[in-house]
């Protein structure tokens, strides 16, 4: 479960820290529509090719993507390969780890338990936690569905990611490791994105229904709407047309870090395609899962953007409802725009990829705003005392310091639990990744010291990181 620094388990958007299991959410930014009528289907299909053929050689995208209207694929096709080794092509029926993408599913999962009477999401979730800790009595099921409950987050604990995430830990095990911490700030307070809170609710359904997780969800979600290939990833398992997760290195890919998939869990745990995406997001339109009650209250924001189990907001001036995903070897991004009827669904097995960037694109296109093509980016020499400059250490976040070294006449960008990574310099002040979609920019202050550095990730709007070392 890396970040959205690069992995939603860290996935840097960095804005929030995902689950390793891409538990990272990340609100894509939004961009104005032009005032014009909406495009043909014939005139997204060619520009979609046209941004894809880029974004494959370019950026070296690896996945698939579906862009549908009316409930309707526009376009619906794979990038790269499932398998390098076998030289496997992705396609639309490549199934992928969808890592936070999981979290809306847990969440509908919680709604339709609410329906049945058999819990409410006021309820305190120590009614359903054994030797529930007395620091926990204020939270509801409520604050666990909106990441404000202030329970801490399990995959950003030091050394988690290395060593923890690779153990077969059942719920109850891992329950105990965030269970002894102390609170991050009081229940209801403000709004931190916690996989632990995920992990929790996934407990809550287990004991509320009687069906361990995936039963349940297997039974109430994916069997009833004909998710065919939508299920918890288990490495024991045979899934038919499952793609290997990657991480690059270099110019060419290497396997993701191994992580049990006990360990995500209902936050992060569940695969699937695109059409089946498209299956889930049509049923959200009507009552086949939820009433329009349980709907409304389900995407009514709390704190924030972040509803229950879904960013809420606009783009290109319409309401869309989302959720982006990031775990070890893969990537993911699921928007709606349920007032216009178009779906965009941006799944990878390469982990860091820029999956919001390539969403955010395609929702442009379907709309008629604008948007960038992607460019060959070009690195040029800047002096090695230049260089040594930005050496040091920079906070990212409250919990998250970027190290930058220098080595072998390199700069270098390194977080905990994420591997090394190669700044590459288009100027002298800003650098680029080839490894994931990010950038980095060193400001100076009026005597020529360096204070802080940008860091942006995807389609993000930057973080700005103080010099602390």
């Amino acid at each position: 479960m890396p970040m959205n620094i690069f992995n939603d388990s860290n996935y840097i958007t960095l804005k929030r820290l995902a689950l390793c299991t891409g538990l990272v959410f990340s609100l894509l930014a939004a961009v104005s529509a032009q005032n014009a009528a909406a495009p043909s289907a014939q005139e997204v299909i060619s520009k979609v090719d046209e941004y894809m053929a880029l974004a494959e050689r370019i950026d070296r995208f690896n996945g698939a993507i579906l862009v549908a209207r009316d409930g309707k694929p526009l376009v619906s096709r794979g990038y790269g390969m499932a398998n390098v080794e076998w030289d496997i092509p992705n396609s639309p029926k490549t199934a992928f780890r969808l890592g936070s993408v999981t979290k809306p599913f847990t969440s509908v999962a919680i709604m339709i338990l609410q329906e049945r009477g058999k819990l409410s999401i006021s309820d305190p979730a120590c009614k359903y936690i054994s030797d529930c800790p007395a620091a926990w009595e204020p939270i509801t099921i409520r604050h666990l569905l909106t990441h404000t409950s202030g329970i801490p987050n399990y995959t950003a604990f030091p050394g988690f990611l290395e060593k923890r995430a690779m153990m077969p830990l059942g719920a109850n095990e891992l329950l105990a490791d965030y269970k002894s911490k102390p609170l991050d700030f009081a229940p209801g307070e403000r709004n931190s994105y916690s996989n632990s809170g995920y992990h929790l609710l996934g407990v809550i359904i287990e004991k509320a229904s009687g069906k361990s997780y995936a039963e349940f969800l297997q039974e109430n979600i994916f069997g009833p709407l004909g998710m065919k290939q939508t299920g918890y990833d288990t490495h024991r398992d045979v899934i038919k047309w499952r793609a290997a997760g990657y991480r690059r290195e270099g110019d060419g890919f290497v396997h993701a870090p191994y992580m049990d998939m006990l360990i995500p869990y209902s936050a992060g745990a569940l695969y699937s395609t695109v059409g089946d995406l498209l299956i889930f997001d049509q049923a959200l339109l009507t009552d086949k899962l939820l009433t329009q009650k349980s709907r409304d209250e389900m995407f009514t924001p709390f704190k924030g953007n972040y509803a229950l189990g879904w960013g809420v907001g606009k783009r290109f001036e319409r309401a869309s409802t989302s959720h982006g995903g990031a775990i070890n070897g893969f990537a993911s991004q699921f928007i709606r725009f349920p007032d216009d009827k178009v779906t965009i669904v941006v799944l990878s097995n390469v982990q860091g990829s820029g999956v919001d960037k390539v969403a955010n694109a395609l929702g442009a296109i379907v709309f008629g705003a604008k948007y960038e093509l992607p460019r060959e980016r070009k690195a040029i020499t800047v002096a090695s005392t230049t260089l040594q400059k930005y050496v040091g250490d920079y906070q990212l976040t409250s919990s998250i310091v970027a190290a930058i070294t220098f080595d072998d006449g390199k700069l270098w960008f390194k977080i905990d639990g994420q591997p090394k990574l190669e700044l590459f310099p288009e100027t002298e002040t800003d650098f680029f990744m080839k490894a994931v979609d990010a950038q980095v920019t060193f400001v100076k202050d009026e005597s020529g010291k360096v204070v802080r550095m940008q860091f942006k990730q995807g389609s993000g709007s930057g973080i700005p990181a103080a010099k602390i070392k």
